[in-house]
């Protein structure tokens, strides 16, 4: 239920092709609009594919579903397969369900959840401990490690708020779990309800056995009362517990916020710290996460494509401006698609560090918009596409400034998803002069 074009669903499609599964393919998007993912999976002739509807006769007349990410709670489909006694199934619980003897490492939270599960896998890869890296991470799927993976062996996943519904319908939580930090985010699907997100949320550690590690974001003391009934071993972080002689390549308050997680991580595993330094000293910024992409005549560059929340923009915004010594020079690209959340502080922080803004379109550009307009003194300028606004913000741009690619909403309308708005923002940086 859910191919879609970001390309996670293909691994686990083409694993259950190639293990002899009859698989049933089903989205309501037009086969037209998915024409990219149908054609890397047609060499699998066991793949039928049911396109721009879903049928209720297939959800009764299978094995069980694969539920995709996203799919709406209460999805009439969803209800109808389990009246029908057809198992619900996902990606990552699946995996955990038929995966041999190995450790689970969960990461969740609204921001920091791919950095710090990258920096986690490059740290116990150091060790030389057996590991491997999936979940919510481009280029990776759960269910194809079933192939590699064997008793003893580690496994990182990043969880998103959807992947880790999977996982509390298999009352299954991580070995050891991470839980970075928790704020507003698809306030769109969780209809407004901060109760339903963490909710969520909270399956990362809920089915926890003694023995177990939880490893709590700094910003997480804030939600003490909501961590309830917790079985496994809790290990409450403080950047303090980072070294001051240890050299930090990443920019921000928030990626210190992350490294402590990976860190305790790491400690919890009896790493070596010299290996845990080491690691933390060459790491480079996730692709799409305050990436500094070049510098060109005097104009530095960064890709933030996957901040697609206001409050991730804001840190953005913050992190630039302790680098530039608080100096008001950052030309910010944002906009995009709506998911309801606050904008107050975005605006206060752009009033602060930003000198000119260029919008992408979208319904949530719209809403921003009129706020940005009220800031007095500040250069807002709308493009039609963003090969457009991105030379728009070039030509603007002097020696000195920053312009910093940060879209704080989503990237449905104008692009196929946020690695595709991701990727034409890198092409067109490219191809600058």
């Amino acid at each position: 239920m859910g191919l879609g074009l970001l390309g996670k669903r293909l691994g686990d499609i083409a694993f259950l092709a190639e293990m002899g599964a009859k698989v049933l393919v089903t989205d309501l998007k037009s086969a037209k609009e998915l024409a990219p993912s149908i054609k890397k999976l047609k060499e699998y002739r066991n793949i039928k594919y049911v396109l721009g509807e879903h049928r209720m006769e297939d959800f009764k007349n299978c094995d069980f579903v694969l539920k995709g990410q996203g799919v709406a709670l209460d999805s009439p489909y969803v209800k109808y397969a389990q009246k029908n006694g057809v198992p619900i199934e996902m990606d990552e619980s699946l995996f955990a369900k038929l995966a041999p003897q190995v450790k689970i490492i969960g990461v969740t939270g609204t921001r920091g959840k791919t950095t710090t599960t990258v920096l986690i896998y490059e740290i116990l890869k150091e060790a030389g401990i057996r590991v491997h890296l999936g979940g919510n991470i481009r280029g990776t799927a759960a269910l194809p490690l079933l192939k590699d993976v064997r008793d003893g062996d580690y496994v990182v996943f990043e969880l998103s708020s959807w992947q880790l519904q999977g996982l509390g319908e298999a009352k299954i939580s991580p070995h050891i779990s991470v839980f970075t930090n928790f704020m507003p985010d698809h306030m769109n699907y969780y209809k407004n309800s901060l109760k339903k997100y963490f909710a969520d949320k909270s399956y990362v550690f809920k089915f926890q056995k003694k023995g177990d590690v939880l490893v709590l974001g700094p910003s997480m003391k804030a939600h003490k009362r909501k961590i309830k009934n917790v079985k496994s071993k809790i290990i409450n972080t403080d950047i303090k517990r980072i070294p001051k002689s240890w050299h930090i390549s990443l920019p921000g308050k928030h990626n210190l916020e992350n490294i402590v997680c990976a860190i305790e991580v790491a400690r919890a595993l009896n790493i070596d710290e010299e290996i845990i330094k080491k690691v933390i000293k060459d790491f480079s910024p996730v692709s799409g996460r305050l990436e500094f992409v070049k510098s060109i005549k005097g104009i530095k560059i960064y890709n933030d494509n996957n901040s697609t929340t206001p409050e991730a923009t804001q840190v953005a915004l913050l992190a630039l401006g302790e680098i530039i010594s608080k100096n008001k020079n950052i030309i910010l690209i944002i906009g995009g698609t709506d998911k309801n959340l606050e904008l107050k502080k975005l605006i206060e922080s752009i009033k602060k560090y930003v000198k000119g803004v260029f919008l992408i379109p979208g319904n949530g550009t719209n809403r921003l918009a009129p706020l940005l307009y009220k800031v007095r003194g500040l250069p807002v300028c709308r493009g039609k596409d963003l090969k457009d606004i991105v030379g728009e913000a070039y030509k603007t741009a002097e020696r000195g400034d920053t312009i910093l690619f940060s879209p704080a909403f989503t990237s449905f309308g104008m692009f196929d998803n946020e690695y595709d708005r991701g990727d034409q923002f890198m092409k067109i940086v490219k191809g600058l002069k």
